[in-house]
């Protein structure tokens, strides 16, 4: 179960591994804009909402968000013994038999529903906007929180996810690390003349903290990747910061495995890139928040800033300079990247998914276990 296929994004990216796991299992889903989704998706057995056959829900899918709840509610998933929901946004909220183990693989509680505000002003959205909105978010926010009640079991993909979860939902949840696919990056010689960011390069991604801090530093900076705010960052960097607008999977590998370090100024639920860049042999800068406490360890595979201010992330930087290139090793970065990797969740998650059905199926009376 997964809530809309319309653009791709790292939820696609965990989805295309849960089919990998079960290739047999149909994938259920509210919307399915064929023309936009990769070509190998069509030889999988996609059953779509009524949604699907609502003009403009493709290309513009948050103006129907009060309708999620009803599609997803009016599927039928009698006959199944376990559904997967992978969440991020409504598919949680299916109704499921009781003899159904219902596992929720939690990408995050609901954004905009539980950080409206923060969300709201990260997407520049005007006052009337705001006003429009309030109404029906708050009916969204009751509604998502007792759907969380239907779910069997929880998974959360960090330690920050599994809080949050805590915090808004009011339950219990295991982790599993989301796959990154760290073969299609390798360490490789020097020299490691500049630093890296990797990103959409939209506001709260907290890009301008790395621009700033740079700009103080006079190091080489080298961005990848565009967005909305690229034109405001690009306006107030310094000569030694370059963008290069998106490259592509092959070039970035050769810009990780070249950099110095990989630098993370945001507050993430995750965070693919730095992993990637810990497998092509470089260490992170990160803030020390969210999903990079579950990735970068200070002194070992990179360094932690505490404060989202271009000071704490130059005074990071300086302190990577003071440590040396040599204080990090290339093939222990790689290891610890190993612990993230596209393999490892496949087998953790089957693993996973068979000792939950498995304690289920024996919680059953005897008729439903039958």
């Amino acid at each position: 179960m997964h809530d809309w296929l319309n653009q791709m994004g790292g939820a696609e990216g965990v989805l295309e591994e849960l089919v990998r796991i079960f290739p047999e299992a149909p994938v259920y889903t509210s919307i399915y804009w064929r023309e936009k989704m990769p070509a190998s998706y069509q030889a999988w057995d996609i059953r779509t909402t009524f949604l699907d056959r609502w003009p403009l829900v493709k290309r513009h899918h948050q103006l129907f968000l009060p309708f999620y709840p009803l599609a997803f509610e009016g599927l039928d998933l009698r006959g199944y013994d376990v559904v997967i929901t992978n969440k991020s946004g409504f598919c949680h909220g299916i109704v499921t038999p009781a003899s159904t183990l219902h596992i929720c693989y939690c990408l995050t509680p609901t954004r905009y529903l539980w950080n409206t505000w923060e969300y709201l002003e990260r997407e520049q959205a005007g006052r009337a906007t705001r006003a429009l909105l309030a109404p029906f978010l708050q009916y969204l926010r009751l509604w998502d929180r007792l759907a969380a009640d239907r779910v069997d079991r929880f998974v959360a993909i960090s330690r920050e996810v599994q809080q949050r979860i805590a915090r808004v939902y009011r339950r219990p949840s295991d982790i599993i690390y989301p796959p990154v696919h760290i073969e299609r990056f390798r360490p490789a010689d020097g020299p490691h003349d500049y630093y890296l960011i990797a990103s959409r390069l939209i506001p709260y991604k907290r890009i301008d903290l790395a621009v700033e801090a740079f700009n103080q530093l006079g190091l080489p900076l080298v961005i990848a990747g565009d967005g909305r705010d690229r034109r405001r960052l690009e306006a107030m960097a310094a000569p030694n910061v370059r963008f290069l607008g998106r490259v592509s999977d092959e070039k970035l590998a050769e810009l990780m495995a070249g950099c110095r370090a990989f630098i993370f100024p945001g507050l993430e639920d995750f965070g693919i890139a730095p992993v990637e860049a810990l497998a092509a042999g470089r260490p992170v800068i990160a803030f020390a928040g969210g999903g990079a406490l579950d990735t970068v360890m200070d002194g070992l595979t990179g360094v932690l800033f505490h404060e989202q201010t271009p000071t704490a992330l130059a005074e990071a930087v300086r302190r990577l300079e003071a440590l040396g290139d040599g204080h990090f090793d290339p093939l222990e970065l790689r290891r610890q990247a190993a612990r993230f990797s596209a393999e490892r969740f496949r087998q953790e998650f089957r693993d996973y998914v068979e000792r939950a059905y498995s304690e289920h199926a024996a919680s059953l009376p005897a008729p439903q276990r039958a």
